[in-house]
């Protein structure tokens, strides 16, 4: 007797290349595809009204594709472990169908559901299609251990068979006799909701600027692939005011849903480039955007507290600051930074950003200039970002503030400069910050130091109409940045870190270096080290800490962690001879350091664009360094003094 089948969609929201749909309908006598509204959905508490939009919109394009099949999609209220039983029995289903979810919750609902299937008699078939890869099979080849560097990364994933081709879209004739039973209530049972039903005012809610579903994703990566000319040289436009908007070719929220399949993107990225480079194999770095992604899929994988500071074994326990009145105008664009407010206010409105506007307010937030936790600023993305996934906006933030992963603390965005020289005129900070239009551009990014004549005239005094900045930037990042130093400075003591730890340092050799520690990256059985890409690690113990917790314990001695002083000292051992490695990167030196510990190097992740996916211009190599430079500002000294160090420390080395 031929199978009655439910398809689960959560993400993988598409009918091309997806493997476990294609399974529902195989040889089947019925399939119903379902999606559940439950609290599995980002912790739908907290999701602002663009990111259910999207959602909504692109369980209304399935719908209307499943039409096309004589087939619907059945939206169901609740959670699945408490209405699966029921479908079983009333559906009389044999075979349950779902993509891979690689994300810890993710695994351990499906568990829950698999145990309720096998006791009600029903096939479980689950297929890899979110990610490129198998994760499990990424660690199984790091020695059990997730890689923490992107190096490392592109390593083992080089020694991996390539990513399976797509499978065929689901047609008519791949769904032969199989048939979806639909009632004539079907809209009312099972229909795609509205905002309003969903308890959202929509009075003035403007048109989507990203509107959801496979059927523009489809769209979109067509128009993304027409920019031949940026496949062929291999590089982007180089960064400018038009960068900062919204592209009709942006692909990340439609990656994030799975409205768009990872390895479609992937193999016709394959196809262009050999076309028009004459067959010649593509780099890796061809799938910066989509390896990035992967890369923290991977990290995130085993690690239920991923998102979390506290018992977090691959991020640094930072003693940052409480201060809710200061998140809450960070987060409504009050700060009186017309760069940060103005990237803030697009965020609300629209749910994206620019890759450097991300990097920009992140580092404000956090090591820059108010020592928030990310923690925070990873909540409000999750609200307000279309395409923060779990693991990519945690592992994003954990990277811009310094956290884990990236540890170049001296680089500090300044909320002026970087912004001036990306947009010189301020046409960006004029349409979203309207109330400043008026200003000239001399005074637009700080028009607290225009005249009052001027302010005037622009009909805007600042302190009245637009907040005084919150902060002085100067002293702030010069005082965090000293405080990372402290943190990084303690740190290199220990043996055996769970994270990439590193601090400027003159190290016992008398020249300056970063002192580095990396788990699982140890030299693998039967690889040379001579031709490998990556760099022998320490092995032992994942974690360091006093506390149990699982994560590296760093207090000030003050309650109000006012300030960096009361560090705790430890000191680490130094490591054989044989696990010394010389990487060529800048380092601080630091003449009041005093660690005689031998030198161990890593080559750390830089991502310049996490898993951000958007084709409107772009910063790489030099030209990146170039815009962190200038995104210091002339305006800063304390950047402007490491600089300096840093030039320096190339001299010596």
């Amino acid at each position: 007797m031929a199978p009655n089948s439910i398809h689960w969609f959560r993400k993988g929201l598409r009918l091309h290349d997806n493997p476990a749909l294609r399974e529902a309908v195989r040889g089947a006598g019925t399939v119903r595809c379902v999606y559940f509204l439950d609290p599995w959905f980002a912790g739908s508490s907290n999701v602002g009204v663009n990111r259910w939009r999207f959602l909504l919109q692109c369980l209304e394009d399935l719908d209307a594709n499943l039409r096309k099949l004589n087939s619907r999609l059945f939206v169901i209220r609740g959670q699945p472990a408490n209405v699966f039983p029921r479908l079983f029995k009333e559906w009389k289903i044999s075979r349950l169908t779902f993509e891979y979810d690689s994300e810890p919750f993710g695994k351990e609902r499906d568990a829950a559901i698999k145990k309720l299937a096998m006791e009600a008699g029903v096939e479980v078939i689950v297929k890899i299609s979110h990610t490129l890869y198998d994760l499990d099979k990424i660690i199984e080849l790091n020695g059990g251990q997730p890689p923490l560097t992107y190096k490392r990364f592109q390593t083992l994933i080089s020694r991996l068979d390539p990513p399976e081709m797509p499978v065929e879209t689901l047609s008519d004739s791949l769904m032969g006799r199989c048939v979806t039973p639909v009632g004539e209530d079907h809209g009312d049972k099972y229909g795609v909701p509205s905002l309003e039903e969903l308890g959202f005012d929509i009075e003035g809610l403007p048109t989507a600027v990203w509107p959801g579903g496979e059927t523009e994703a489809l769209t979109r990566i067509e128009r993304h692939l027409e920019r031949k000319a940026w496949v062929a040289n291999f590089e982007r436009p180089r960064m400018n005011a038009n960068s900062l908007l919204a592209s009709p070719t942006g692909l990340s929220p439609y990656l994030r849903f799975g409205c768009l399949s990872c390895r479609l993107f992937y193999f016709k990225l394959t196809d262009l480039y050999r076309k028009v480079k004459k067959n010649s194999s593509p780099p890796l770095s061809l799938y910066g955007q989509l390896l990035w992604r992967e890369f923290f899929y991977t990290a995130a994988t085993n690690n239920p507290r991923f998102d979390k500071m506290e018992g977090n074994p691959i991020c640094v326990r930072i003693p940052w600051d409480k201060n809710p009145e200061a998140l809450a105008k960070w987060a409504e664009a009050k700060t009186g930074f017309p760069w940060i407010d103005a990237i803030m206010t697009q965020l609300r409105q629209e749910g994206w950003i620019h890759h450097l506007a991300r990097h920009a307010v992140a580092c404000f937030l956090t090591r820059g200039d108010l020592w928030i936790s990310w923690e925070e600023g990873m909540k409000v993305f999750e609200e307000l970002l279309l395409d923060a996934d779990w693991s990519v906006n945690a592992g994003s933030w954990m990277w811009l503030s310094c956290s884990s992963f990236f540890q170049q603390f001296f680089h500090c965005y300044c909320p002026v400069g970087f912004g001036r020289r990306t947009d010189p005129n301020g046409d960006f900070i004029r349409r979203y910050l309207p109330v400043l239009r008026g200003f000239p551009a001399k005074f637009i990014y700080d028009p607290w130091n225009a005249p009052e004549s001027v302010q005037a005239a622009a009909k805007c005094i600042i302190g009245v109409h637009y907040p005084k900045p919150m902060v002085h930037h100067a002293e702030a990042s010069r005082l965090n940045i000293e405080r990372m130093k402290q943190i990084y400075q303690q740190l290199s003591r220990y043996r055996g870190l769970g994270l990439l730890a590193s601090v400027p340092s003159t190290n016992g050799n008398g020249s300056g270096g970063m002192m580095a520690y990396s788990p699982g990256e140890q030299q693998q059985p039967g690889t040379n080290n001579s031709s490998s890409s990556h760099l022998p690690g320490v092995s032992g113990s994942s974690v360091a800490t006093g506390n149990g917790s699982g994560s590296i314990l760093l207090n000030f001695d003050s309650e109000e962690h006012s300030g960096p002083s009361g560090v705790r000292q430890q000191r680490v051992q130094p490591l054989p001879q044989q696990q010394q490695q010389h990487a060529g990167y800048h380092s601080v030196p630091d003449t009041k350091q005093t660690t005689t510990s031998s030198r161990l190097y890593h080559e750390f992740a830089v991502p310049q664009h996490p898993g951000l996916l958007h084709t409107r211009g772009g910063v790489t190599g030099k030209r990146e360094r170039e815009s962190e430079r200038d995104g210091s500002g002339e305006e800063d000294p304390a950047s402007c003094s490491v600089h300096k160090m840093q030039r320096q420390s190339a001299e010596m080395s």
